[in-house]
């Protein structure tokens, strides 16, 4: 279900909220311009060369053409699979990918941070939902950088998981931690073809935030919720 200010959200059947974080948290879009930013300082200054841009497009395409793979050993076969498509060595992949998917980003987080999310969270808190984030990038630091303090985290490359979204095992595995049934979670995510579908899959109730939505739903939310 994609957001819109006619949705109403029986909060009184909730008992845990499970959020991605990209383009969920924060505005996606607006970091995608920081980082578009400091891509042409690095570039220009000769910090960045057009390998490495391959090897982030390579890295990010391959993933997405293996969403549907299952494979226990995810978190290092990504890096094996943009190294074959890019023609160097995995340690390359791993060096240029810390830096422009995680080290970078995190310099922006705050300013991309949608408006009312600890708010959410804060109000959350105090009606004893439980929070867990599903993610298919690891997100302990960026919720550590943002004061987000969460009951269950998951990422698809975690040991046990192994698979992307759409696949739900990510989900799957946050109930069975959680001890909480899908008919009692919501999925609050940002990609009807990634989030909205790995809900779906197993029935779970979910929201679809458009990037404006991102700006109403969390302060909204809160209100509604205290």
């Amino acid at each position: 279900m994609y957001y819109d200010k006619s949705v109403e959200i029986n909060w009184d059947e909730i008992k845990c909220v499970i959020l991605d974080v990209d383009g969920t948290l924060y505005d996606l879009f607006k970091m995608r311009l920081y980082i578009i930013r400091h891509i042409l300082s690095s570039f220009f200054s000769r910090h960045l060369s057009i390998k490495d841009l391959r090897i982030c497009m390579n890295f990010r395409n391959e993933r997405e053409k293996r969403a549907f793979d299952t494979n226990s050993d995810l978190d290092n076969m990504q890096y094996d699979w943009a190294a074959t498509a890019s023609g160097v060595s995995t340690e390359k992949v791993r060096e240029v990918i810390n830096k422009w998917f995680f080290e970078i980003p995190m310099k922006y987080m705050h300013s991309c941070v949608y408006p009312g999310v600890h708010d959410f969270f804060e109000a959350l808190l105090k009606r004893g939902i439980k929070i867990a984030v599903c993610s298919d990038y690891p997100a302990m630091e960026k919720l550590h950088l943002l004061d987000l303090r969460v009951d269950c985290l998951v990422s698809s490359t975690d040991i046990g998981v192994g698979v992307l979204k759409p696949h739900p095992k990510g989900l799957m595995t946050i109930m069975n931690m959680l001890s909480i049934p899908g008919e009692y979670c919501l999925f609050i995510g940002d990609r009807d073809d990634r989030d909205g579908e790995c809900a779906r899959r197993i029935n779970m109730k979910y929201l679809i935030l458009r990037r404006k939505q991102g700006y109403i739903f969390f302060k909204r939310e809160s209100k509604r919720l205290l």
